[in-house]
C-alpha cells in the first residue's frame, strides 16, 4: 500500500513539474512574441524615416541638423543588437524625440505642412507610433508574467534548475518623455 502511495506521489509531483515547466515555456514564448511585435513596428518606422527626411529636405534644406540627427539615430537603432532590449529602448526613445523635433521644424514651413506626401507620411508615422505603444504594452505584460513565474514559489524551483531568467522591460529611459506635456493657451 505504501509503495502505491509513494508511486502516486511521484507521478503527481512529476505531472506538477511538467505543468510548471510548460507554463514557463509558454510565458517565455509570449515574451519573445511580444519583442517580435515591437521589432516589426520599429522596422516599419525605420523604413518610413528616409521618405520623411527626403520630403522635409525638399522644403527645409537648411534644417540640416534636425535631418542629420534623425538619420543618425535611425542608423544607431538599426545597429543595436536584438537581444539588447535596454539599449534598443534608449536609442528608440532618442529617435522618437528627434522625430518630434523634426515635426516641430515642419511647423515653420506651411508649404511642407500642406504637402499631401508629408501629411501621408505624418499619418503613417502616427499609426506606427500607436502600434509601437500597443506592442510595448503587450511585451511588458508578457515580461511581467514571466518574471512573476520565475520569481514565485514553486515555479522558481523549476525555473532556476532549467535556466529560465527574468526578462527586461522595454522602458522609456529619458525622463523628459515621461513628463506630462505643458499646454499653454
Amino acid at each position: 500500500m505504501a509503495t502505491w502511495f509513494v508511486l502516486a506521489l511521484l507521478i503527481a509531483l512529476s505531472v506538477f513539474a511538467i505543468l510548471l515547466y510548460n507554463a514557463l515555456v509558454k510565458k517565455r514564448q509570449m515574451v519573445e512574441e511580444g519583442w517580435s511585435g515591437i521589432d516589426v513596428q520599429l522596422k516599419r518606422r525605420a523604413n518610413l524615416i528616409p521618405n520623411l527626411v527626403e520630403t522635409v529636405k525638399a522644403y527645409a534644406s537648411h534644417e540640416k541638423e534636425a535631418l542629420d540627427n534623425v538619420t543618425r539615430l535611425r542608423t544607431d537603432a538599426a545597429a543595436v543588437s536584438g537581444s539588447d532590449i535596454a539599449g534598443r529602448a534608449k536609442v528608440e526613445g532618442a529617435l522618437t524625440q528627434a522625430l518630434g523635433r523634426l515635426f516641430a521644424v515642419a511647423e515653420d514651413y506651411p508649404d511642407l505642412k500642406a504637402s499631401q506626401n508629408f501629411s501621408d507620411l505624418h499619418n503613417s508615422l502616427d499609426e506606427i507610433e500607436n502600434a509601437i505603444q500597443m506592442a510595448r504594452r503587450y511585451y511588458n505584460g508578457a515580461v511581467r508574467g514571466l518574471n512573476v513565474a520565475v520569481e514565485s514559489f514553486p515555479s522558481n524551483l523549476i525555473a532556476g534548475q532549467l535556466g529560465f531568467q527574468k526578462a527586461e522591460y522595454f522602458e522609456i529611459e529619458d525622463a523628459a518623455e515621461r513628463a506630462v506635456p505643458k499646454v499653454e493657451f
